[in-house]
Order: structure tokens, then sequence, then C-alpha cells
């Protein structure tokens, strides 16, 4: 039902910005971070494709230690990246920014994939899944049949 509501609106609405929402990347990697991340997951696919014990623990260690460095240079590089934000949010023309981040923060963390409770016809919340599952029935049944009523 997730899934038709979604396409509906994605035809009806249309979508400002396609792709996968997957992050590639954060805002306080730097080229070094890359680096480290891209050398670790090259010895990981090395590890794995080995078949021989002798060859497994060789890339075994190895991956170990760029597993080591990645994470040392991520939390350095982003012990920094935060030390330069507070030290810009302390400013005067910070204080804009701490509510953009708000913003940002509230906006990701709201959940629109799937609908936990929803009021009823008489405005009492709902939030047990079959309850749920009824009124959205109801809803799409009197909406393609023409019935009008008001949804709260």
């Amino acid at each position: 039902m997730a899934e038709c509501i979604q396409t509906s609106a994605r035809e009806v609405l249309g979508v400002s910005r396609e792709g996968s929402g997957r992050m590639k990347g954060a805002w306080w990697w730097s080229e070094e971070v890359k680096g480290k991340v891209k050398a670790k997951q090259e010895k990981y696919k090395a590890l794995i494709g080995s078949r021989m014990e002798e060859k497994k623990e060789v890339n075994r260690g190895q991956y170990r230690i760029a597993k080591k460095e990645a994470k040392k240079v991520v939390a350095i590089a982003k012990n920094n990246a935060y030390e330069r934000l507070y030290q810009r949010l302390n400013s005067k023309e910070g204080e804009n920014k701490v509510f953009k981040l708000a913003r940002a923060r509230e906006r990701q963390t709201r959940d629109l994939s799937c609908v936990r409770c929803i009021k009823d016809e008489d405005g009492k919340v709902l939030v047990e899944d079959t309850k749920v599952q009824e009124r959205w029935q109801s809803y799409f049944y009197k909406l393609f049949n023409g019935e009008r009523f008001n949804v709260s």
C-alpha cells in the first residue's frame, strides 16, 4: 500500500531530485580520508577474494592495518571538522547556522516511508497496524468511489 501511495504521489506531484539518497561521503571527508577508506575497501576485497589459507592470513593482517589507519584518519578529520564548525557557530553570523542545522536535522528524522498512526473518522488516533490499514482501506474506497468526506 505504501508503495502504491508513493508511486501515485510521484506521478501527481513529481520528483524534485532523482537518485538513491545514499550518502557517498560526509561533509567532513577530505582527500586523505577518501584515500584511506578506498585502500581499506580494496584490502577487504582482496581478503574476501583470497582462496588459499596462507594468502587469506596475509590479507587479513593487511586489512586490519588498513582498517585501523582509516578509523584513525576518520576520527581526526571528524574532530577537526567539528572543531571548525563549533568555532563558526560561536561567531555572530553563526547564530543563523544553528537554526539551519536544527531544521536539517528535523527533516532527516521525518519518517515518510511508513505511517505509524492516523486519525479515524471520529478524530481518534489509531496506532494498531490492523486499525491503520482498515482506515486507509476505507479512505481509499470512499475516495475512488466518488464519495466526498472531510479528512482531519
